[in-house]
């Protein structure tokens, strides 16, 4: 087996598996970059689907044998995925991807760069998105680095297209360490690699003061919370030592965070390109930065963007998902109980992945994936972990009241509609945890982990804020003379998203069935002017809509 058979296999495979060429910028163009061998003359039996499952299997086969062509790895990975998509049924993808992994599993973890192409990922199975929520991983993968794949965070073979060069910027900050001493703690900061995520100014901006020279003032803070900023910041532009010694690095399994509308979060200490020296970085995904492959912060500047978030987010989706959720369970358990005479002796044996526990708990709970459920045990472990303590209602509320506090320092969204919906939580869920914990309590055995939603379906954005610049309605226009009035074009545009949200709990504005079953309901609240509840429409939109309604609210 070499690499020219496996392109001549590629080629004929790409006539006979679908119109589209679907092989040709994954597979045969990276192939053919790798190619030292005259091409072979092949030919091959069984169905489309078949002979893809065993090209893949061959691919990864070479790939695995030292000093594989990065050609030759990006193919494979193109090749792995799509034979993974042609699984039967979960079973057979489960099965397949382990088959894979086997063959190559004397590989290391590691993130290698392909020039002016994408990320080669090898043998990491933690890949999620910026909620934390997993995404599907396969042993070989290619994450676009160019910002332009249709298929993010997976490459699809646009760099080859647009001409995307992996090269520095000669105008790049400067790779420098820069030392800020303190009364407690001395901070290093390295611009050259800072990708400005803004968390550090963030939570403590009376360190790291934004516009301001020093850039640090180490004395601005306590050293708990320094070391804390520290350690927090995923590109590893920052470092701490107290009294000589430097800050170690948090200890994490290898993994791959896709950040929102940002790079991508390494951590884990995963090789990138073979230099083992760092637990953390971040790099380039929107294909702009000045210090490629590692992160800039240009994809601010260019107005990179991920899909945006779903109208109806769940309160899991709000908080900023799991990153967010585990923050805030940090922060409660390593500053807040320590120091706390009614909750630090109530802790002092728990479990060192009790905050991550506790964050899985939360993200089941407001909407996110089953975390908890798959990785601790659900709602029974969860009963277990109380039962028989004797909580007192001193140890729930100050647990509450605490809670809330490291909310705020990790920086959770503080807008009522989500912080009436994590306060309820909080108070149902903490008074449960003390009822369960009674001597002689007998909680509901096998009951699924509790669902938590918006208080009252009042949702962010559902109403006006006071503080929130007037929205704007669109410019209403007028039906020609003769012509019909519509609702697509006269009646919807009247209606704003806020709008639409404020109503949502009743019906869709922007839905005419819904508009025209509650039209003379909706009639009467404008004459009114008790909709919208910002301010009344004027005379000619209201007449507008009651023509609507007389000709027979057409769509």
């Amino acid at each position: 087996m070499n690499t020219a058979e496996l392109l001549a296999r590629a080629r004929l495979l790409n006539r006979d598996l679908a119109p589209g060429e679907p092989l040709a910028e994954t597979v045969i163009r990276p192939l053919t970059a790798a190619l030292t061998e005259p091409e072979a003359e092949v030919a091959e039996d069984g169905t489309p689907a078949e002979r893809l499952w065993k090209l893949a299997k061959d691919a990864t086969r070479l790939r695995a044998r030292s000093g594989a062509h990065q050609g030759l790895i990006e193919a494979t990975a193109a090749l792995q995925h799509l034979a993974c998509l042609f699984a039967a049924d979960t079973d057979s993808l489960t099965k397949r991807i382990a088959e894979l992994a086997d063959i190559q599993g004397d590989l290391e973890s590691r993130v290698d760069v392909a020039d002016d192409g994408p990320y080669l990922v090898t043998n990491v199975s933690s890949v999620t998105n910026w909620l934390g929520a997993p995404i599907q991983t396969f042993p070989q993968m290619t994450l676009c680095r160019c910002g332009q794949s249709a298929t993010k965070p997976l490459c699809d073979g646009s760099h080859a297209r647009i001409g995307f060069s992996g090269a520095k910027d000669p105008a790049r900050v400067p790779d420098q360490l820069d030392t800020y001493e303190g009364v407690q703690v001395t901070v290093q900061d390295n611009r050259g690699v800072c990708a400005h995520s803004g968390l550090c100014t963030d939570r403590l901006p009376m360190v790291f003061r934004v516009g301001e020279e020093p850039f640090v003032a180490p004395s601005g803070g306590r050293a708990d919370e320094i070391v804390r900023a520290v350690r927090a910041c995923p590109s590893g532009a920052l470092r701490a030592t107290i009294d000589g010694h430097q800050v170690p690095d948090p200890r994490r399994e290898p993994a791959i965070e896709v950040s929102k509308d940002g790079p991508y979060r390494i951590t884990g200490g995963i090789p990138l390109g073979g230099d083992s020296s760092r637990e953390h970085y971040s790099l380039c995904r929107c294909g702009h930065s000045r210090n490629k492959p590692l992160c800039s912060g240009m994809h601010y500047y260019v107005g990179f963007a991920d899909p945006p978030q779903p109208e109806d987010p769940t309160i899991f989706e709000w908080a900023g998902g799991l990153p967010a959720l585990r923050r805030m369970t940090h922060i409660f358990y390593e500053k807040y109980v320590p120091q706390d005479d009614l909750l630090g002796p109530l802790f002092a044996r728990m479990s060192p992945d009790h905050p991550e526990r506790v964050a899985a708990w939360l993200a089941e709970t407001f909407g996110g994936p089953k975390l908890y459920t798959e990785q601790y045990g659900g709602y029974d472990h969860m009963v277990a972990e109380h039962a028989g303590k004797a909580l007192t209602e001193q140890w729930r509320a100050r647990w509450a009241q605490l809670i809330s506090q490291a909310a705020d320092d990790a920086g959770l969204p503080t807008d009522p509609e989500f912080r009436a919906a994590f306060a309820g939580y909080i108070e149902w869920g903490s008074r449960i945890a003390l009822e369960n914990s009674q001597p002689g309590a007998t909680p509901p055995p096998h009951m699924p982990v509790p669902q938590w939603w918006w208080v009252c379906e009042a949702k962010p954005g559902s109403r006006v804020s006071a503080l929130a610049p007037p929205a704007r309605r669109a410019q209403v226009r007028l039906p020609a003379p003769g012509e019909p009035v519509g609702f697509a074009d006269h009646i919807k545009p009247l209606f704003r998203e806020v709008d639409r949200k404020s109503m949502s709990f009743a019906f869709d504005l922007w839905s005419q069935e819904d508009v025209a079953q509650h039209a003379d309901a909706i009639l009467h609240r404008l004459r009114q002017g008790t909709m919208p509840c910002d301010g009344a429409w004027s005379a000619e939109q209201v007449d507008l809509f009651a023509r609507w309604i007389t000709e027979g609210t057409a769509p």
